[in-house]
């Protein structure tokens, strides 16, 4: 099995907590997925034949494949504060919603 389609199988079957399995049935460690991913990252994987030696990251490789790892980090950064904003402003609406409803007597007054 080539190398890009041995991680996909890999990160599909950790999606399901099975990544574990799949690495003890190929006889396989973590850290050659993460050599593999880095190496993918760098683009040096692409079109490469099975059997195929990969030589070393050359500096722009290198520096593609960091500069890919910190846009991922910022994406996931990125979308976990949209969904906190998105949270809050629901809830603010909610808040907002069950004062309206409440009684005079008992709604607090803004100073």
């Amino acid at each position: 099995m080539q190398k890009l389609e041995f991680l996909t199988a890999y990160e599909t079957a950790c999606e399901s907590n099975a990544g574990g399995a799949l690495l003890r049935t190929e006889g396989l460690y973590s850290s050659q997925m993460t050599e593999w991913r880095r190496l993918r990252g760098a683009g040096v994987l692409a079109g490469k034949k099975a059997g195929e030696s990969i030589g070393k990251l050359s500096a722009e490789q290198a520096e593609n494949a960091r500069l890919r790892r910190q846009l991922e980090v910022s994406e996931g950064r990125l979308k976990q504060t949209e969904a906190a904003l998105e949270l809050m402003g629901k809830l603010q609406a909610f808040l907002e919603n069950a004062s309206e409803d409440m009684p005079d007597g008992t709604r607090s007054r803004k100073r």
